[in-house]
């Protein structure tokens, strides 16, 4: 379904769902309340289109320095979703992955995490993977540290180093690069999101915040990555 789709992989960063529940006198927590039940709708769509993979931008390096209280609450409701979405992505045969690093999490959120992991991993359909704790300079960081160290004790030599064996030592490991990056809020940027991963991605951006980001402006965006030429630094011959 997924060649149909003309789209292997999607990657998402939902951004605003401060600034929705701002806009609407809320606290801010009320806006990830409203991400969280977003990100339902919008899997379960994905999944039933035929997406392989949807990698969404959940909590970033750089979130740890928001206020502790934002934090705990965003912990908590991280938990309470690996917990209560488990019966869907099994309905909807969704597999969930996290890339990032899981063990900086709290303990309850990262246990309940590993569980809807582990009962989600034989699902065959589209695969939902969490950036967490995630940050695309740490990740490269993390590779090019490897690779000293397989330089170092000889198990590589200076010819063996290429994009290949950068990309093999990602998180994001044996995965398809993404075809297109979703930003949602009007913000025009990645913000240290699969740095490497979306080279040659497409990118769309909408003004819309995360939680009012439905399945039609998602088809949307497709509709409008299916309209471009994707050269990948080539040039496409015209049909006389």
């Amino acid at each position: 379904m997924s060649q149909n789709l003309g789209c292997r992989h999607i990657g998402i960063i939902m951004d605003g769902n401060g600034r929705w529940a701002q806009r609407r006198g809320l606290p801010r927590i009320e806006g990830h309340r409203a991400g969280a039940k977003n990100l339902r709708k919008i899997t379960t769509h994905a999944a039933r289109r035929g997406l392989e993979i949807l990698t969404v931008y959940a909590f970033s390096r750089e979130n740890w320095t928001r206020p502790a209280r934002e934090i705990r609450m965003l912990m908590m409701l991280l938990k309470l979703y690996a917990t209560r979405e488990r019966a869907v992505m099994m309905k909807e045969n969704i597999r969930l992955v996290v890339v990032g690093n899981l063990s900086g999490l709290p303990e309850t959120a990262r246990r309940e995490l590993e569980k809807t992991i582990e009962i989600t991993k034989d699902n065959t359909g589209l695969t939902l993977q969490l950036a967490l704790d995630y940050g695309g300079r740490a990740e490269i960081v993390e590779a090019a540290k490897r690779i000293a160290k397989n330089y170092k004790s000889g198990e590589i030599s200076l010819d063996d180093i290429n994009e290949d064996l950068v990309s093999s030592l990602l998180w994001t490991r044996g995965q398809p690069d993404p075809d297109l990056i979703i930003r949602t809020s009007g913000e025009i940027r990645l913000s240290n999101f699969l740095l490497w991963q979306s080279a040659y991605a497409e990118l769309y951006f909408t003004s819309k915040n995360w939680p009012e980001f439905s399945a039609a402006d998602f088809d949307e965006a497709l509709e409008s990555f299916h309209g471009r030429e994707r050269r990948f630094g080539g040039v496409v011959s015209k049909t006389p």
